[in-house]
């Protein structure tokens, strides 16, 4: 009977089982250690991308604020000669030409709103985790500067916004109103057609008058109010544009 011989297996000694361990612990921890640089620089990067859309938008919204600002300067110009008119209407009724500039200025509103894509992306894709601190709250803080002046537009504003457009409707004259509604570029009518000034009011009525210059006046008020705080958020966009660019060293 033939007797098979079983290669002889030499053991390895505890040294090379020490040694192959070391080496499959090393590659797996540079394996992981790679792998966080990997994403490190992909977080920075997407946290670069962050603050210049940011940035964009701040610039993008100076000048949509400067034109409101503006559109809000105008309605107070308007205004500026209100209590002479009212002296001139409640004496004589035909003399209401000087009301066409207020009502002109007083049937539209124009609110400011942000520009809101990187807000967005940065609350919906978890994206503040990947800003620095003091990022984060300069942009969290102009947020809330513009919440507060978000609410007292679809507030304070709009609602002295409607109640100048209410009374409107019953102090003006329906045919005077469908004139200046028709008062477009090019049609060959304008605010100062005969006439509109003299059907301009429906009626005499001297309460229903002071109730509508009040309005307006209380809407001047609200306007001029509107203005200061954009003027207040400008200042805050331009700060913000400042530090990022400074920081970033954007152009």
């Amino acid at each position: 009977m033939e007797v098979h011989h079983h290669p002889q297996v030499e053991k390895k000694s505890f040294k090379e089982y020490f040694l192959e361990f070391i080496m499959i612990f090393l590659a797996v921890t540079l394996g992981f250690i790679a792998e966080n640089i990997r994403e490190g620089f992909a977080e920075h990067r997407q946290q670069q991308e962050y603050i210049l859309s940011f940035y964009e938008d701040l610039k993008t919204d100076t000048a949509k604020i400067s034109g409101v600002i503006g559109f809000d300067q105008k309605k107070i110009d308007a205004f500026g000669t209100l209590a002479g008119c009212y002296d001139s209407v409640s004496k004589n009724i035909m003399s209401a030409s000087c009301m066409l500039n207020f009502i002109k200025n007083s049937t539209t509103d124009l609110p400011f709103q942000i520009t809101d894509r990187t807000l967005k992306q940065l609350a919906n894709a978890g994206g503040y985790r990947l800003l620095k601190k003091e990022d984060a709250d300069k942009i969290t803080e102009y947020q809330s500067a513009f919440n507060l002046l978000q609410d007292f537009q679809a507030t304070v504003f709009q609602e002295t916004q409607d109640n100048v457009r209410n009374t409107y409707n019953q102090v003006v004259n329906f045919k005077a109103n469908v004139l200046m509604k028709q008062s477009k570029p090019g049609s060959g009518l304008d605010f100062s057609d005969k006439d509109i000034t003299t059907t301009l009011l429906f009626s005499n009525d001297k309460v229903l008058l002071n109730k509508y210059f009040n309005e307006l006046l209380l809407y001047n008020r609200i306007t001029i109010s509107h203005q200061r705080q954009l003027n207040v958020l400008k200042q805050e966009q331009i700060a913000l544009i400042d530090y990022f660019k400074n920081k970033y060293h954007f152009e």
